[in-house]
Order: structure tokens, then sequence, then C-alpha cells
């Protein structure tokens, strides 16, 4: 039994095209995952890679605590079910699941308690003399898994294997596969393009699309909150309705608005408290676009629901599923339509084609997206909130209903301007005394609690430990270097950012005598030595063109040490101060550098070093972390 972790695993072909780009994921040992998409998103590539059969670009790949990027197929003590069976088609069921262990001259009496045993889980000891061609598809699946099963690996892979099967057969294997891992405790990864495969069998689903990780979360979390639009259509059939619409808070309510051809006036209300998480630029007349499942849809008697035309009715026995076109006026079906709506209701209501209906939406399933991202705009632990401050007549900030202190690096980058909005993080604030506000909410999600702040008629959220409850008062600091500040919308003082990013080369230095070779980050002149297993991916992935290539290095913050002797000596340009913490700027070989230093801190220059074994290194020009 073992655990996997992918860590940046990119898989780029000669001629460029990147199919798996920056996969990273931990799975636990005994874990179901699903890696599900639609076909060239890079689902089989990846379990391919995981395999030892396709070679991995760059990244690293563990099996429990053993990395395996070079380690053959036949070492990594995994099994592997195709889609096609493989098997042997002049041997016995007996002789192909035996064939594995023979090879692996495992004694003759192993192998046979190792294969009956197998044969009695699976329920094909009745075949075992028979030979392929004399078995169904099913029983085939059968021989493939018992042929894996024998050599009690410590990680299944199954590429597709039930997408040969009929629909009746392939309902049958998802809860023959679903037993089989709950009965061997080991670690399953399934590749399928069914979503319905995925949702039944995967204690987490990995979505992927185009060779990037959409989200990846259990089954009922990616149909309940699913990160974005894709997600959100790929999981749930039917799928989910989409419309652009035009939110706009009105006190308690936002109004919800169709965009509808003919300027028809089609809206509902929804409660502020279920977008309260939704940033606010998005409640104010903002276009953005609106899911909601069929199932979420009921059909009324009462009038004040939304009018639909029935079009077309699907009775499926226990339920019925009816395409509606929005709008009261009569139009022609058309699949696809930007006003067509789905719904998914029991069959003991009587509706017809051409029959007006009454939809109501249930308000505590609705999503919402971005129009140009189409990231869901409200998620568990929202990105931050914003909130306009001003600066009093003696230079107090007033903000988030009191008054505190301005940071000098706030006056310098607000300058004369007397009124401002500063966008607020959950990780930008911590217990303290320069606020306090009143908790409306507090949610757990994993190990995170997240504490929602009433401020006046909006919220502020903040990430707390569990002695903060509900309806009492919360009293905090914001972190002055962890907010952004805007002034008339635009940006003029950006959050520190955890990690600095340098520009530089890449070289090498060889010793002929000692028949050895040492790589280099270099930056401005000055060279930082590189880990050799480091500069030997890098040189493995790029080839020679690394010596002549600009990479980024993005280097932890905290990595940067100052010291009094060695390293690189650095003028200081000048002096943040946020209050809360103080920086230096210096000029680190022609390139900005920020360093946290002490309140007192007045040196003209520093000595920095960089360690190179906290460096990460990005071929910019590609898109890819190299190491």
């Amino acid at each position: 039994m073992a655990s996997l972790k992918l860590s940046h695993i990119y898989k780029v072909y000669d001629n460029g095209h990147k199919a798996v780009n920056d996969f990273s994921i931990d799975i636990k040992d005994k874990e179901f995952i699903v890696f599900v998409g639609p076909s060239g998103c890079g689902k089989s590539t990846t379990l391919r890679m995981i395999a030892g059969l396709e070679e991995i670009t760059t990244g690293d790949l563990f099996i429990g605590d053993t990395l395996v990027n070079d380690v053959e197929p036949k070492d990594r003590d995994i099994a592997m079910v195709f889609q096609n069976y493989a098997l042997y088609p002049h041997m016995t069921v007996y002789e192909n699941m035996a064939f594995g262990l023979r090879n692996r001259k495992v004694p003759e009496n192993v192998i046979r308690e190792k294969v009956m045993e197998a044969a009695r889980i699976l329920d094909i000891e009745d075949y075992l003399e028979r030979k392929p061609k004399a078995m169904s598809g099913g029983q085939r699946q059968r021989v493939a898994l018992g042929r894996a099963i024998v050599r009690d690996p410590k990680v299944f892979l199954l590429d597709e294997p039930l997408s040969n099967l009929d629909a009746k057969l392939r309902a049958t294997m998802r809860t023959e596969i679903t037993k089989l891992h709950k009965k061997l405790g080991t670690t399953f990864i399934y590749v399928t393009h069914d979503q319905v495969e995925a949702m039944t069998m995967g204690t987490r689903i990995v979505v992927m699309k185009l060779g990037y990780v959409q989200q990846i979360d259990t089954p009922m979390n990616l149909y309940n909150k699913p990160g974005n639009k894709f997600v959100a259509g790929f999981i749930g059939t039917p799928q989910m309705n989409f419309f652009d619409v035009t939110l706009d808070r009105r006190g308690d309510d936002v109004n919800v608005k169709f965009a509808m051809p003919n300027d028809e006036q089609i809206a509902f209300d929804l409660p502020y408290v279920s977008l309260s998480k939704a940033h606010d630029r998005y409640l104010h007349d903002a276009k953005v676009c609106f899911g909601i499942r069929p199932e979420h849809i009921s059909i009324v008697e009462h009038e004040t629901g939304i009018k639909a035309r029935v079009n077309v009715v699907e009775r499926l026995g226990n339920e019925s599923i009816a395409y509606c076109e929005l709008g009261e006026v009569e139009k022609e079906y058309v699949v696809g339509s930007k006003t067509q709506i789905v719904v998914k209701t029991n069959t003991d209501l009587t509706f017809a084609s051409g029959d007006l209906v009454n939809l109501e939406i249930n308000p505590s399933k609705v999503h919402f997206f971005d129009l140009e991202t189409e990231l869901s705009i409200i998620s568990d632990i929202p990105e931050y909130a914003t909130f306009d401050a001003s600066i009093d007549a003696k230079g107090q900030l007033n903000f988030l209903a009191n008054k505190v202190a301005l940071a000098p690096e706030i006056a310098k980058a607000i300058g004369n301007n007397q009124k401002l909005s500063i966008e607020v993080p959950p990780s930008a604030i911590v217990s303290g005394s320069d606020y306090s506000l009143d908790v409306s909410k507090v949610e757990k999600f994993d190990d995170q609690y997240l504490a929602t702040l009433a401020v006046g008629d909006r919220f502020v959220f903040a990430l707390v430990d569990e002695t903060v409850t509900e309806g009492s008062k919360y009293s905090f600091n914001v972190l002055n270097d962890k907010i952004r500040v805007l002034v008339n919308g635009e940006s003029v003082l950006a959050p520190i950012a955890e990690c600095e990013s340098l520009k530089g080369m890449f070289t090498k230095e060889e010793n002929r005598k000692a028949r050895e070779i040492n790589f280099f980050y270099e930056i401005g002149g000055h060279k930082i030595p590189a880990p050799q297993d480091n500069g030997h991916k890098i040189f493995t992935v790029e080839g020679n063109s690394c010596y002549k290539t600009e990479y980024k290095y993005e280097v932890n913050r905290k990595k940067i040490q100052a010291v009094e002797d060695g390293g690189v000596a650095c003028p200081v340009k000048d002096v943040l101060n946020y209050l809360n913490a103080h920086y230096a700027r210096v000029d680190y070989l022609g390139q900005d550098l920020l360093i946290e230093v002490a309140e007192d801190f007045a040196a003209a220059s520093v000595n920095i070093e960089i360690d190179g074994n906290d460096v990460a290194v990005y071929n910019v020009e590609i898109d890819m972390r190299l190491c």
C-alpha cells in the first residue's frame, strides 16, 4: 500500500505541445482518485506518467517516499488495467493471470494460491480454463483486474476500463470495482471521460481540461461548489443551465435580471445573504454568468415564478425533463438557445409541449461566474473584501467603522487623496485591538475557521481559531503589508508578495580533473550554487539551450538572509514602513529586492545571501516550472 505525490508535473512533447501543465496532487494511501475530463485533456497521459510508460518532462513523482521519475515501470510496484484488456488470446484465463508472476519466478504453488484467491474475489473461478475469445466483455475485464490483483501492487491504475462495455454492464462493473477497492484496501487511480463513473466511484475527483487541472475535490463538493463554469457544466446530468444576467443589490435582496432578446423583462430576487461572499463589484449593475442545475428548478402552480414556455418533454418514468424557453412568447425550438432552460422534475406534474409554466429557482443552489475568467464569484473563503476608507483632519485612517494610525507607506502611496479603497484578504486580519466587529457567522472548511464580520450592511472575512463564536465581538488588527490600496479604482499600493522573482541565467563549471560539473543560478554576474539534481533536471529538459535562456528565479522572502559576512553587498534604496512590518528595498545586482527588517533599521547597505536550495526555476517562454 502506498501514497503518491505528484509535484509540478509537466508533459511537453518535442513539437512544443503541453499535454499536462503543472499537475500537483497528494494522494493518500487507500484513496480512490478519479481523473476525469473530455478527450485530449491529459488524464491518460498523466496516468501513463505515473505508470512509467510516458516520460515526465519535468516535476517529481513519489510513490511512498521514493522518487520514481527514473524508475522502470516494472520496478514501481504498480499494476495497470487497460481499456482494451490487453489479454493474451492464446492463453487461458489462469495463464493470463499467472503470466506476470511466472516472469518474476514466483513459485508455482504461490502463483496458484494468488490466482485462485483473485478468481474467488472476482467470481471467475468457473472460467479459469477458458480463453478470452470465449468470454464476454465484462468477464474479460474481470480477468484483466485479476491479473493486476495477483501482483499485490501498491497502486492500481485503471485507464477507462469500462468504456468498451454496454450501459448495463458498466453500471454493474462500477459497483464491482468499488467493492474491490474496499476489499483490497489499495490506492486506486482511475481515468474516465464519464462523469457518472467519476461521481459514483471516486473519493476525490481531478477534473481536467486542455492539460490543466480545473479542480480537485470530493464528488459532492464538485457538484455543490464548482470552482469554475467548466466544472459546473461537466459535472451533473443534464448539464447545468447557464445564462448571462445582471446583478443589482437592492437592500436585503439582489435582483437577477436575464439578458433577453426583444427587451423581455425576466428577473427574480435572491436574498443578499446568499451572495454575501461575492465581491461588492459584482452586486451593482454587473453582468455575470448565472448557473442553476435542472433539478434545482421547480415547476409551480402559483403565478409568482419565472414564466417559461415548454417546448419538449422527456418522460423517464420516475422523472421528467422539460426543455423550455424563457418568456411567454412562443418561439421556435432551438437546441442550445441562450434562453433555453432545462428543468428536471417529478412525473406527478401534468404539463405538455406548448404549455406556459411558472418556474421557481432554489435560492440556496444558485451559482455565479465571472464572464471573462469563468471562475465562481462565490467561494468558501473569499479572496478579499473591499471597503472605502478616508483620512480625517488629524491624519488618521477611518476604516471599518474605526479610526487607526495611518501607515506611512499608505500615506506615501495615496498622496493628497483623502478618499481611498482597501482590499482586505482574510489572511490580513489577525487578533488585536485596533478594530472590533460583530461575528455574524463562523464556518469550518477543512482545518480552517472563517468568521463573517458585520460592517454595516456588508461583511469582512477573517480566518480565526475555534474559540471565536457566532454572536460575539471579534477584536483584530489589519496587517497593512497584506492589503491592496486603491485610489479612484486604480491600485496604488500592492500587498507584499510571499516570494521574490529575479531574472537570471543558468551556467555550469566543469572540473575535468575531479570529473565533476557544478551548476549555478547566475544573477547579474553573481553565481549562486544550484543543487546538482536541479542542474541535471534543467539540462535534461532544456538541453544546451539552457545556457542561453533567461530564467525566472523565485525565492520565498523568508529564505532571503541578511548576513554580516559574504553574500552580495546591496545598497539600500529606501525603507518601507507598514507599522506592523518594515521592509528594506535593496538593489540586488540591478534588480529590486525586499527584505524584512527591524523597526530601527537604518543601514545604508546590507549583505544578502540566497540559498540555491530554496530557489524555484521557471522557463517563462513556455510557462513551465523546471524545478
